[in-house]
């Protein structure tokens, strides 16, 4: 019916338009609700049909017992074979100096000469002295020489040969009391120059020239380390302790440590040193203080790469057999425990407490407790999971999983 063909009041007109306008904004909204179903046709047929989401897929591995090395490290200080003090021995003042600081010297080698004029003139007044001596106990062997004849033949008394002889004696032992003395001057004077007792490498030298130094000086002249071997200290603590002596083989202290495999050395800088080192003491009390028990290994230092009084970190190795890791980034902690999620037979994931070392293996946490062999474990994505979450299991090879143990 045409709307020309109406006889239409002003409240008719106002009726007829309204309903218009209803009719094609309805048809609008269906255009609109088709073009969304349009975009999502699986989902809007699986809501249309009452289904389930779609399931989810997770990258997962399989648990298996395998071999690994555990390395446990421990902060170290290092000090060399030998730290000697070079103090003089007489009072003086240093006259020369004969090395840098930081020099590498060589055993035997001059090091400083210090001024004491003294010594050297006790050097002359025992040489003189000796002379002297020599004189007395030549005159008074002459004397023995002359009375000796004379008593045999009776011309006079026994006591003069035997105070003649009397004499010589004590001029010999005057003749050794100044060959004793110019000895000791001639030490005294040996001490005047300083030279290294051992080969190695010079530290600071706090004295200059012209310094008047003595044995008392709160400083030594420098120190020379040895580090042809270089010591590194490290403690383990009380728990560490007994882990270690549970672990290594041994029915003594001194057959663990001739067992313990060679130890790593990691400099300051993250690096590797390259030599490899051994465990050769342990101390036989717990320190009560810091409740912890003092170690140390000897590395070789051929090139002189480390120096006495630096940091590193040794690292202890052991062999762990048919042991279940973990990739780190496959557990969460909650509440100050460790957990992953394991994937049942039905596909369900369900979130599992674990128990793993204090020491990992590389980014792998080693498991004690709480999996088992043939577990199927959620490698990653696990922040978006709920116990009972049906997922699909893409298990991983493991050089995937373990990628540091490559």
């Amino acid at each position: 019916m045409l709307i020309s063909n109406i006889k239409t009041t002003p409240y008719t007109f106002k009726f007829i338009m309204k309903n218009t306008v209803l009719q094609l904004s309805a048809f609008a909204a269906a255009l609109l609700l088709l073009a969304s179903c349009g975009n999502k046709p699986d989902q809007g047929a699986a809501a249309a049909a009452g289904g389930p989401p779609p399931v989810q897929s997770y990258p997962a591995f399989k648990i298996e017992q395998q071999d690994a090395t555990l390395n446990s490290e421990y902060p170290a200080t290092l000090q060399g074979q030998q730290n000697i003090e070079i103090r003089p021995k007489i009072d003086g003042y240093i006259e020369q100096i004969y090395i840098d600081e930081g020099a590498v010297v060589k055993k035997g080698q001059l090091l400083f000469r210090i001024s004491a004029p003294q010594y050297q003139q006790s050097v002359n007044n025992a040489q003189a002295a000796i002379s002297s001596a020599e004189a007395d106990v030549s005159a008074a062997q002459l004397q023995v020489n002359k009375v000796k004849p004379l008593v045999e033949k009776d011309i006079i008394s026994h006591y003069d040969l035997e105070s003649a002889q009397y004499t010589l004696q004590a001029r010999k032992a005057a003749l050794a009391q100044a060959k004793a003395n110019l000895a000791t001057a001639r030490t005294n004077l040996g001490y005047t120059t300083i030279t290294s007792p051992v080969n190695g490498v010079a530290s600071s030298i706090p004295y200059k020239l012209g310094s008047l130094v003595n044995s008392t000086n709160a400083e030594p002249l420098t120190t020379i380390s040895n580090i042809g071997k270089v010591y590194a200290y490290f403690s383990m603590n009380e728990k560490q302790l007994l882990e270690f002596s549970r672990t290594f083989e041994g029915t003594t202290l001194a057959a663990k440590l001739n067992k313990l495999p060679a130890v790593s050395l990691i400099l300051s800088d993250g690096s590797n040193y390259p030599e490899k080192g051994k465990v050769e003491t342990v101390s036989g009390l717990i320190n009560t203080e810091t409740g912890s028990a003092s170690f140390r290994a000897t590395f070789p230092n051929p090139v002189g790469l480390i120096r006495s009084g630096g940091s590193a970190k040794v690292s202890l190795p052991r062999n762990i057999k048919n042991t279940i890791l973990v990739p780190q980034k496959s557990t969460y902690e909650l509440q100050g425990k460790r957990f992953v999620y394991v994937v049942d037979a039905a596909g369900k994931v369900k979130s599992t407490e674990i128990n793993v070392m204090s020491t990992s293996v590389g980014q792998n946490f080693v498991v004690t407790s709480g999996l088992k062999a043939g577990d199927t474990v959620i490698l990653e994505g696990t922040s978006t999971l709920q116990d009972g979450t049906q997922v699909k299991a893409e298990v991983q090879p493991a050089d995937k999983v373990y990628q540091d143990l490559k």
